[in-house]
């Protein structure tokens, strides 16, 4: 239910019948709960709710069985669908009940409400013309291009010939050559299949996602999948840091744009801009939307270097607008003074605030901007304890300059092995991202700096040794175990002049420029 990820809750929901909308009997509705809703709801689904972890000792299951009935009207369903079937479980124990008194041993009560509630896509005339829509694409290295779809109504044989309809109107004609259906993960070839199936299908070598697929040139085709806007831009870059091509397979520009390539077909939200030779433009719909496109690249040996993530503008009527989210954080009530200020400092304006006992409930909305590199700072600030998550309202007019970097960047002045002696001097300066024996080179961040400016540091030095021996100076050194960079970590903590390298084995921050006076000479141009 991650907003990052709202053209694939669209798609999979095209795809289905009715949906489980499972909450937590103590916590209520959460921010994502209302997103998947939302969009359920605009597609007429009608959903079977479950109040999950009764077993909680703060559960309320009737309090969250209100909360839930406000969200449905507030979020605009009819009367069919606000007049939901409840069912109460425990997860963790595979119980199901109708009602709370119930002595129920497992979840046939689940399964029989389902039975009763959902309509079966099965009783649908299998004569009538086939309608099967694309929501999602798939690759093979011998069948190419294939497409994940489900057929709504009429049945698919393989060998057909078919007509590809966009949601515009306009058609063209292919032909199935192969066809596969699902057996919980397996894929298995199937020469027909008919009404509610979901099935796989190759000969299509140009389908997109949303486009349908007729045996019929007369038929309407399905609406389009909505697709959300990004609301976050930075840029790719081929490694050039002092160890690029160290670690990774493909480190070209040329590499990096196929591979870009290859991830607009399958991944809708995304955007790409390749109208630079030197680097890549890529919008998505959030730092975790990025991330993950981040991680499958280094998993498949990819080296690269991004910039730092910065929030989309929109202008409309001469307005300039930005991104807004509203944030909902669940926390011990003692953190709650360091949050309201923490927030309120990144423009953050609080809406509501409800007690739960020793707990506290926080509703703010703000920027997008405000967020970027906030979680790390508020799971120190809530020692672990507070969960936060937001959802993104809509473009909102511009909320100023925000103040939000409070920490500056140790900067490695010079190239080789990192040294314990000098670490466990620069440890009380500090956060180090790097321990001993870490190879590293100048103008590579190694850590942050707690008063707020950069410093230059050696993390080379070792220890001066003479041939006297002086009992008592020689204690060992402790040091700290480093916080350890990843790409999420990253991209919040870095400065708007640093790169995040990441290859298949490390990700470093660096400095875009490497050396102190290559850094002064671009402060003194801009």
């Amino acid at each position: 239910g991650h907003a990052d990820f709202g053209s694939e809750v669209e798609r999979v929901l095209r795809s289905i019948d009715s949906v489980l909308l499972v909450v937590d009997a103590q916590e209520g509705p959460m921010p994502q709960t209302r997103f998947v809703l939302k969009k359920s709801l605009e597609l007429g689904l009608k959903p079977i709710v479950v109040i999950n972890k009764i077993d909680k000792p703060a559960a309320d299951p009737a309090r969250t069985e209100e909360q839930v009935l406000e969200l449905f009207l507030e979020l605009g369903a009819n009367d069919e669908q606000a007049n939901f079937p409840v069912v109460y479980s425990i997860g963790r124990q595979g119980i199901a009940k109708l009602k709370l008194t119930d002595g129920s041993k497992d979840l046939t009560p689940l399964f029989e409400t389902i039975l009763a509630h959902v309509p079966s896509a099965a009783s649908r005339s299998s004569e009538a013309p086939l309608i099967f829509q694309a929501f999602n694409l798939a690759y093979d290295n011998f069948l190419g291009r294939m497409a994940v779809g489900r057929i709504y109504q009429g049945t698919l044989t393989s060998g057909s010939a078919v007509f590809v309809k966009q949601p515009t109107g306009e058609a063209r004609s292919g032909k199935i050559t192969k066809m596969f259906t699902f057996r919980g993960l397996k894929r298995e070839e199937a020469t027909s299949a008919s009404s509610g199936d979901i099935v796989l299908v190759a000969g299509l070598p140009d389908i997109y996602i949303g486009e349908t697929v007729t045996t019929d040139e007369s038929v309407l085709p399905m609406p389009a999948i909505a697709i959300d806007e990004p609301t976050i831009t930075l840029s790719f870059y081929p490694n050039s840091s002092p160890f690029g091509g160290r670690e990774g397979k493909f480190v070209t520009t040329r590499q990096i744009r196929e591979r870009l390539e290859r991830e607009l077909e399958v991944n809708v939200g995304l955007k790409v801009d390749f109208s630079s030779t030197e680097s890549f433009g890529v919008s998505g719909r959030g730092e975790l939307h990025i991330a993950i496109l981040l991680e499958n690249m280094r998993r498949e040996g990819f080296e690269l270097q991004v910039s730092q993530p910065k929030v989309i503008f929109h202008e409309e009527d001469g307005v300039k607008k930005e991104p807004f989210e509203e944030v909902i954080v669940d926390t011990p009530s003692e953190f709650q003074g360091a949050i309201i200020e923490r927030l309120g400092q990144r423009a953050f304006v609080m809406q509501n605030l409800v007690m739960h006992g020793n707990s506290v409930r926080l509703t703010f909305e703000g920027p997008t901007r405000g967020l970027l590199g906030y979680r790390n700072q508020f799971v120190i600030d809530t020692k672990g304890e507070g969960i936060l998550s937001a959802r993104f309202v809509g473009f909102k007019p511009y909320a100023g300059e925000i103040k939000k970097r409070s920490v500056g960047s140790m900067i490695s002045m010079a190239s080789g092995k990192a040294l314990g002696f000098s670490l466990s001097n620069l440890q009380d300066r500090g956060v180090l991202y790097i321990g001993p024996t870490t190879e590293v080179y100048e103008g590579m961040v190694i850590g942050n700096t707690s008063k707020g400016e950069e410093m230059m540091v050696n993390p080379t030095k070792g220890k001066q040794l003479t041939n006297m021996r002086a009992s008592g100076s020689d204690e060992a050194i402790t040091l700290t175990p480093p916080y350890e960079l990843t790409i999420e970590r990253g991209l919040e903590t870095m400065a708007e002049d640093e790169f995040l390298e990441i290859t298949p084995s490390s990700v470093r921050l660096r400095k875009q420029f490497l050396t102190e006076n290559d850094r002064a000479k671009a402060r003194r141009t801009s």
